[in-house]
């Protein structure tokens, strides 16, 4: 099958989201917005609909990738193959129920959809002879063979300096991070500055920094490509390059022509090391019942209250600290960002500012950095460091930065998915039971070529929400679904790599045990899965994009 041949199927995928859509707003919405009460007591459809317009925009994406690679001449058998099955699959769970989590199954009738409108979408979709079971099994064999070759699929970057840069930072992934992930994560150690310093001369820190301010300005199409193939190596490494993301994307958007002046070269070219401080305990997602207060004292604020969560928060040097300024103001329009200098901690004094201690929290996975719980008692910030020098604008300021960071996490998210298809694989190549590599088992290259098969559509869909930023176009829906499917992939495909490896899987020596520690944070911090789906959820019934 060609390209073309799957237009009809992405037609009657689309009719069936339609649909899913119109019965949704005729029940939570039928005078043209939402309450909050209708929303929550449909959530659960609601996060259905999320989920089947995801699915329906990867599979758009999927063909767009196939179609760019056809137009080239460069769609080989095993994109042909990526593509069968991934039609095959995702039209069938359309159909038939999307897994939103393991534990939750959303079908066609949760969403109001009537059977006689999934007949109509099984019939127009070409579903069956999509999947026609011969060569669904053809297909999995071929790229589970091809995946042991090293043969994932084009990318189809559709640009030269894009491939340099992925084929550039694979081999300093390789070279750099990987050989050295496995003990960095079971030691829980720090990662070496050294290597920091190495990723600030390759520009990691100034991706996105406009030139006037030392940095590459390349735009978040390529902030995902770097992103993944340093995360491919170690999700540690590969977050790096947030910290700096949000901190410039805040500064770059909100900041003064001094803050910007002041900080954006510093943090393009490493200098300083900024971190994100924003979630408190018992808030989680919920930033408009932040306590944290900044109590100005002539010119200076006194910060008292607690943080938590706080990645690489010793090492850093610059805090963007949401705040509370005004403390009669209800929600979110009492909120403030301060760019909050602080000195670099060391293990044995993590926290030497005055006013200032913490905790580190020991977590399974995602080291590297470490994670700390931060308290403050009159922590001293100049007035000059409000971002913007004005009260009351740092929940907008935030929002503002939130399509870049999910779409940096989608890429992120990649890297681990990549990551794990490829210790996956290798081991299966290796392992040998009953006399053959267990590759050969048709359970065991069918768990590869599905890995294969949806690591590339959480890709591409990635991408397209990278483009749609890049092109200044509203994107939280997209940026939204890019986060929201591709860490469900990292998730099930370090499940399935585990599964691989057997027993071995369990070992802490092996390195997917690490991979499947890390690949469960993916779906819980920059947004939990299920507030993405709110986000796309709300999007699609109020005309948002």
């Amino acid at each position: 099958m060609q390209p073309n041949d799957y237009r009809p199927a992405l037609a009657a995928a689309e009719a069936l989201a339609a649909e899913g859509r119109r019965t949704l707003r005729a029940l939570v919405a039928p005078t043209g917005r939402p309450s909050a009460e209708d929303l929550e007591a449909h959530q659960f459809a609601l996060h259905g609909l999320a989920w089947q317009a995801t699915y329906v925009e990867a599979l758009r994406q999927l063909l767009g990738w196939a179609g760019r690679l056809e137009g080239q001449g460069a769609l080989g058998a095993v994109e042909a193959a990526i593509l069968r099955l991934g039609f095959a699959e995702y039209l069938g769970q359309l159909a038939g129920g999307i897994p939103m989590s393991q534990v939750e199954m959303v079908r066609p009738d949760d969403l109001g959809v009537a059977p006689e409108a999934v007949a109509r979408f099984v019939s127009e979709s070409g579903l069956a002879r999509i999947a026609e079971p011969g060569a669904l099994r053809a297909a999995r064999l071929l790229l589970g063979n091809a995946a042991a070759e090293g043969r994932y699929g084009a990318p189809a970057y559709g640009d030269e300096t894009l491939a340099m840069m992925a084929d550039q930072f694979s081999r300093f992934a390789d070279a750099e991070v990987a050989p050295f992930a496995q003990e960095w994560h079971r030691k829980d150690q720090l990662i070496p500055l050294e290597l920091l310093e190495h990723m600030a001369e390759m520009g990691v820190f100034g991706l996105t920094v406009p030139e006037e301010y030392g940095g590459l300005a390349l735009g978040k199409t390529a902030m995902c490509i770097v992103s993944e193939a340093l995360s491919r190596g170690y999700l540690g490494v590969g977050s790096l390059g947030t910290r700096a993301e949000i901190a410039a994307e805040l500064i770059r958007l909100a900041g003064t022509p001094e803050q910007k002046q002041r900080w954006l070269p510093a943090i393009a070219s490493g200098a300083i090391l900024p971190t994100a401080v924003f979630t408190e305990p018992n808030t989680g997602s919920d930033l408009g019942a932040l306590r944290t207060r900044a109590v100005r004292d002539g010119d200076v604020y006194r910060i008292y209250g607690a943080k938590t969560w706080i990645t690489h928060g010793a090492r850093s040097d610059v805090m963007t600290l949401l705040v509370r300024t005004d403390p009669d103001a209800e929600g979110y329009r009492g909120l403030s960002m301060l760019l909050a200098e602080k000195p670099q901690g060391s293990e044995e004094n993590p926290f030497p500012a005055e006013g200032m201690s913490g905790t580190e929290i020991t977590v399974l996975g995602y080291r590297g950095m470490k994670e700390y719980e931060i308290g403050f008692d009159g922590f001293v910030v100049p007035v000059s460091g409000l971002l913007g020098g004005v009260e009351g604008q740092g929940f907008k300021q935030l929002m503002e930065t939130f399509e870049s960071a999910r779409i940096q996490t989608a890429a992120r998210a990649l890297g681990v998915a990549q990551n794990a298809l490829e210790l996956g694989v290798r081991y299966a190549a290796e392992r040998q039971q009953f006399g053959k590599p267990i590759l050969s088992f048709p359970r065991v290259h069918g768990k590869v070529a599905w890995m294969a098969v949806e690591t590339m559509m959480a890709r591409q869909l990635s991408y397209f929400a990278a483009r749609e930023k890049d092109s200044g176009r509203r994107c939280d829906i997209e940026a939204g679904m890019a986060k929201l499917l591709a860490a469900r992939v990292a998730w099930s495909n370090a499940d399935a790599a585990v599964q691989i490896h057997g027993g071995n899987g369990y070992a802490v020596e092996y390195p997917i045990s690490r991979v499947l520690c890390d690949a469960r944070i993916l779906s819980i911090f920059e947004g939990a899965a299920e507030i993405q789906a709110q986000v796309i959820a709300r999007g699609l019934l109020t005309g948002q994009n």
